[in-house]
């Protein structure tokens, strides 16, 4: 016997009331211990603001995915905007530059090869229904590893200027240089990766694998697609950390001249 959905979470007044609570709990900490970057940034507005606008994105997603799972024309557009979505989400986070539209290459570098692997030896059909969440779970872990890597080696680049430019005084090349401050720092970024990896099971239970046993497969059948999630992840953020350090070691992903290293 499976466990039903409905039974899991309720689409009720009682769950509105709840999301609604916990969202101004989340904003109102935010404000109350002034956990915002710098003055400039408004922490708790961008938190109303993110909760608000998963609340309509959701259910835009809930009428469009019709369409994207029963037509290949649907199901392509889908994917080309969960695409671009995190290009130019992940860009805003590390530049305001002309510069933004590189952080594509971290993105797809793992992620396309890995989606056509899947396509190819024919464990995932070509169908919405399959391909949609796990390509948005693949472009959704490069997206927070390129952003978190991204803008930890952009800020050590800034911090440590002097050290760069002595090691090229020594003899190093520009990108050298530059790869040997930023490279530890960004490695960082996949650390929450690696911890989800590593507890599964045992702090969490992730999303695919309970989604699997809602919809009534066995636990082994669950526990095979979360490890080849989880796996398949790890290649694709790595992959991503790589390409987004040597992009900004390159110089060619870079900040505006005023704050460039």
């Amino acid at each position: 016997m499976t466990l039903s959905a409905r039974s899991l979470l309720p689409v009720n007044l009682t769950l509105g009331v709840l999301l609604t609570v916990l969202l101004a709990v989340a904003a109102g900490v935010a404000y109350w211990f002034r956990l915002s970057p710098d003055p400039s940034a408004n922490r708790p507005r961008e938190i109303v603001i993110a909760g608000l606008r998963a609340a309509a994105q959701l259910a835009a997603v809930s009428v469009v995915i019709t369409w994207a799972v029963t037509s290949l024309a649907g199901l392509a557009a889908f994917l080309v905007v969960m695409f671009s979505v995190a290009v130019r989400t992940a860009g805003r986070r590390l530049t305001t530059n002309r510069t933004w539209w590189l952080t594509a290459a971290p993105i797809a570098a793992g992620v396309v090869p890995t989606v056509a692997a899947l396509l190819l030896t024919g464990l995932v059909p070509a169908k919405g229904l399959a391909l949609i969440p796990i390509s948005g779970i693949l472009i959704g872990g490069a997206l927070t590893v390129t952003v978190l890597a991204g803008r930890r080696a952009l800020d050590e680049l800034e911090l440590r200027r002097g050290e760069v430019e002595a090691a090229m005084a020594l003899g190093f090349l520009e990108r050298d240089a530059r790869m040997e401050i930023a490279r530890p720092v960004a490695s960082d970024a996949l650390l929450p990766g690696l911890d989800q990896t590593r507890t599964v099971g045992l702090v969490t239970l992730p999303g695919a694998f309970v989604g699997m046993l809602l919809g009534g497969a066995s636990p082994l059948m669950a526990g095979a697609v979360q490890l080849f999630v989880l796996i398949a992840l790890m290649a694709v953020q790595a992959i991503a950390v790589a390409v987004t350090v040597e992009l900004i070691a390159r110089h060619r992903l870079f900040r505006p001249a005023a704050h460039a290293t």
